[in-house]
């Protein structure tokens, strides 16, 4: 176990937050600066910011072979490299070796994790995008599941303080469907991403092209101890800049700052503790990582940050006589509405002209198409609900160089010496309705080397998405068209939930105790000092990255759960 600690370890807190990544790390800033005493419990090894990123400042010449992955590298992550990118030599510290911390599946679900200090916020995509009235209340017009207890003026405020503070670039675009943000100024479009801007807006009602609103600092706003970004597109290395948010680089150090964290690596909790007497949970238990010692610790309040999947096995392993089936799961909605967002279909094409200019800097970034299906009016369609955006970009080199996802790993020095043609391509990220028959359980006749019940996942895409699918090719393929590209490829590759590294539900957000786990505050219904923050709560989907919407009901709740504290009502 590593022996950094921020402070002295303790047998009781204020508060307990599980989990360092995104969402973690928000909540653990908020009740820090709100004055409780509040242990930090991550369950992977201790990464410090910048001295911990070892492969952030080398060359491809400087990995063996060339950074691709040997055979060994790929059976030790067999099931995440399906995505193509986390084994190579220099992301792969980040990702989990399955064979460690095996999972199961009836159906195919590709479940990328990262356990250390910082979480998964090391590895994130950065797009940052506010929901809308348009998300918040799609179900309950629609008649799918359950409605959100909550609306876009009770989430705005907080959207706006997680912007001011970790900074996101952008363009302010004034559409229903995507509120602006408190932008950073935007990154610029290339000549061909510009040229097809304007072509798409000449060919398209209700169709815009922007730059995708990432949480990199640009411009001359000071942020303490980040600078702005480098343009080297190394983001998933980790960044000695700070220049994209990381909760390492971010809240975690502003939690440090007020002397009133401590934090706990190579511990993995496995349940919360429940007091029947008086309704509360007292605690949580954990394993040392290494040791396989095992601790109690207790607080007052806690804060499941630890990913969707890891907070909801945490509340199924917390049974009691109260809470047979796991605790807050009166309403068996424990682990059930998996949602992700639908990748790997698109289209690309050619581009002509323009063979005088080229970029400077390998922009961490590409293009961005908000929403434009089932808006109203021309924009509905009767074969699916929900929508879909596009990112991707254009390049001398491979487009997927700037699709987050994508791009981990790519090698664009040949780019750079040798530009070749442009090449424009986009890829669809579509909204995942909350099935309730999509899922996972606990196998505890499969047990990983701690003892722990190993995940067993039931989920896939179903006629909603794959009627969606459908359109977002043809869509891609008439927006390259329509801009002049030629030798136009759709493509509709195989995927399955999981791949898109956004999956959600398993604890979802509602207003009754009967058909949800916790309420619009993130807290568990039935034990109301137990916050859920991360993307288990979440109700419906949208089709944007999720990651800016966790960090604002992660503030919230903290905020929530504070005000609780002093109050005396938890």
């Amino acid at each position: 176990m590593s022996k950094f600690y921020y402070n002295e370890e303790q047998e009781s807190y204020d508060a307990i937050v599980v989990g360092t990544g995104i969402s973690g790390g928000w909540a653990a800033k908020e009740l820090c600066e709100n004055g409780l005493k509040t242990l930090v419990l991550e369950r992977g090894r201790m990464v410090k910011h910048i001295e911990d990123y070892e492969t952030a400042n080398m060359d491809p010449w400087d990995f063996p072979n060339a950074g691709q992955p040997t055979r060994e590298d790929i059976a030790k992550q067999e099931k995440q490299n399906r995505t193509g990118y986390t084994t190579n030599a220099a992301s792969k510290m980040w990702f989990v070796n399955d064979l460690e911390h095996p999972y199961n599946e009836k159906k195919r679900f590709d479940w990328m994790r990262g356990y250390h200090v910082g979480g998964r916020s090391l590895q994130w995509g950065r797009h940052s995008y506010r929901w809308s009235d348009i998300d918040f209340t799609a179900n309950a017009k629609e008649g799918i599941a359950i409605d959100w207890p909550v609306r876009y003026k009770d989430i705005a405020p907080w959207y706006e303080k997680v912007e001011t503070y970790i900074g996101v670039s952008g363009e302010a675009l004034n559409l229903p469907q995507l509120p602006d943000s408190n932008f950073l100024p935007m990154m610029e479009l290339n000549c061909v991403e510009q040229d097809f801007r304007e072509k798409v807006a000449e060919n398209f009602d209700g169709r815009v092209v922007t730059a995708g609103r990432v949480a990199h600092i640009t411009g001359t706003k000071n942020f303490d101890g980040r600078s702005k970004c480098q343009y080297r597109n190394r983001c998933i290395r980790g960044c000695p800049f700070g220049a994209y948010f990381s909760s390492l680089s971010s809240t975690l150090p502003a939690a440090e700052a007020t002397g009133n964290m401590t934090l706990r690596p190579d511990s993995i909790v496995h349940e919360v503790m429940y007091d029947p007497d008086t309704k509360k949970a007292t605690g949580v238990k954990v394993i040392d990582r290494v040791t396989k010692e095992t601790f109690e610790f207790k607080a007052k309040v806690i804060f499941l940050c630890a990913s969707a999947i890891a907070s909801t096995s945490i509340l199924m392993q917390s049974k009691s006589d109260r809470f047979p089936d796991g605790m807050g799961n009166d309403s068996d909605q424990l682990g059930r509405n998996i949602m992700d967002h639908q990748l790997q279909v698109g289209a690309s094409g050619k581009f002509d002209g323009f063979d005088d200019k080229y970029y400077k800097g390998r922009k961490p970034n590409g293009i961005y198409i908000p929403r434009f299906r089932n808006l109203g009016g021309k924009s509905d369609r009767d074969d699916y609900k929900r929508g879909f955006g596009y990112q991707g970009g254009a390049s001398r080199g491979n487009w997927e160089d700037t699709v987050a996802e994508l791009s981990h790993g790519k090698d664009l020095k040949d780019a750079v010496l040798k530009p070749g043609g442009w090449t424009f391509g986009m890829m669809g990220f579509g909204e995942v309705l909350p099935h309730q028959d999509n899922r996972f359980t606990l196998d505890y006749d499969k047990k990983d080397q701690w003892g722990l019940p190993t995940v067993t996942f039931d989920a896939e895409l179903q006629e909603n998405e794959l009627n969606m699918r459908k359109d977002m090719q043809e869509a891609a393929v008439e927006m390259l068209e329509k801009a002049g590209l030629r030798d136009v490829q759709g493509y509709d590759n195989p995927s399955a939930l999981g791949l898109g590294i956004h999956e959600m539900g398993t604890a979802r957000m509602g207003s009754n105790r009967k058909t949800s786990v916790v309420d619009r505050n993130n807290a568990l219904h039935d034990v109301s000092n137990v916050y859920v923050t991360d993307g288990s709560f979440m109700t419906s989907a949208s089709c944007v990255n999720p990651s800016l919407t966790y960090m604002a009901f992660s503030a919230r709740a903290a905020n929530h759960a504070a005000q609780q504290l002093k109050k005396g009502n938890i």
